[in-house]
């Protein structure tokens, strides 16, 4: 990140605050000025996302036929390029044209669009504890870290940059938002409107269209995307609240990000498998290739070209699942063995003091 110049009524919530967010969150008061943000080619979109359109073309009884044949080819684990993603919003624009479209797509998510991450922020005790958690694991889901959260005195806000003055355009920023805002009504009954929504791009024909539908001021030609509302809000709980279950998702999450560090979307797309089937104990490299719905073949020349094997990105997601699950003293060694597939815990033992060079009883009693 650039410098900031951070005012003094700009605040950062510390972690054990109220609203469990953590000093990860930066103060970005100078955002559009920052220069050193990722490459746009390097966002992605996770195929299930990509899905809400089939959502939005049956509720809104629309044929296309060769829109729904493009999204249905994408497996829900893909990770999806922000290009492809941008053209079959486009598409799907084709098919309906108007201001606003992409807030009626965005309307349509649900849980099953969004993987972990939407766990993982229905899960939270709060709402500041759920935004908090969307933004730590963004990358979980467009491959990057993009959203910023910060506090200026009675204001919250969590805004999306404009990389090096490309807008990502109103489609794809739109869509994004409204599935934000609409996912937090659907698990928030009754949640308040944001206080003021913005977007980098122009107006649109109609902008009071995106009015009616965020229910507060929206702004275009901002400096960059982002959603404010009052500081208060974030302390609103969730009904859907569960915090064991977010404990989990929070270290699957963690554990996940360190074993494949950087941006690898297959690799990434493998580990998501991965997740699924190790307490099926199916993770063998038939069982993966089917799940994906590739050959084998593929699946090992596809790891070989991102620099991986599949031996070792199993060893090292296993590794660091097992890490994180010992540091919960609530799991016990079976428990973690069950998790992580493995048929007997003997064999659990010899692979961690493998990885580690001790037993994992002995690491737990360390840490």
């Amino acid at each position: 990140m650039g410098q900031s110049s951070v005012s003094s009524d700009e605040v950062m919530v510390e972690k054990g605050g109220l609203i469990g967010l953590t000093d990860h969150a930066k103060l970005l008061s100078n955002r559009a000025m920052t220069p050193n943000y990722p490459d746009p080619s390097a966002i992605r979109v996770n195929g299930s996302y990509v899905r809400v359109l089939l959502d939005w073309l049956d509720q809104y009884q629309l044929s296309a036929p060769t829109l729904r044949a493009a999204v249905s080819r994408l497996a829900p684990g893909e990770q999806v390029p922000l290009i492809q993603w941008l053209e079959l919003l486009r598409r799907a624009y084709a098919v309906s044209p108007g201001d606003g479209r992409g807030l009626e797509i965005g309307a349509c998510i649900g849980p099953g669009h969004v993987g972990v991450l939407g766990y993982l922020v229905q899960a939270s005790d709060n709402l500041g504890q759920a935004l908090y958690a969307y933004q730590r694991f963004e990358s979980l889901f467009y491959g990057i870290r993009m959203a910023e959260v910060v506090i200026r005195g009675d204001e919250a806000e969590i805004g999306w940059p404009v990389y090096g003055g490309l807008s990502l355009g109103l489609l794809v920023d739109e869509t994004a938002i409204s599935a934000l805002i609409s996912f937090l009504r659907k698990i928030v009954p009754n949640a308040p409107n944001p206080a003021e929504v913005t977007f980098s791009s122009p107006a649109p024909d109609n902008p009071a269209v995106y009015e009616a539908f965020f229910g507060c001021p929206v702004r275009f030609g901002a400096p960059y995307v982002a959603v404010r509302f009052p500081a208060d809000y974030l302390s609103i709980p969730l009904p859907t609240a569960n915090p064991a279950l977010r404990q989990i998702l929070d270290r699957q999450s963690v554990a996940l990000s360190n074993a494949l560090p950087g941006n690898d979307p297959f690799a990434f797309q493998v580990q998501q498998v991965f997740l699924r089937l190790l307490p099926d104990a199916r993770v063998s490299l038939k069982d993966v290739a089917n799940e994906m719905a590739i050959s084998v073949r593929t699946l090992q020349r596809r790891l070989t070209q991102s620099g991986q094997t599949f031996q070792g990105l199993l060893d090292r997601t296993r590794q660091e699942l097992a890490q994180s699950y010992l540091r919960d003293p609530s799991l016990s060694l079976f428990e973690i063995t069950m998790l992580l597939g493995f048929a007997e815990q003997s064999s659990f033992n010899r692979a961690f003091k493998q990885w580690v060079g001790v037993s994992p009883g002995a690491w737990r009693g360390d840490n």
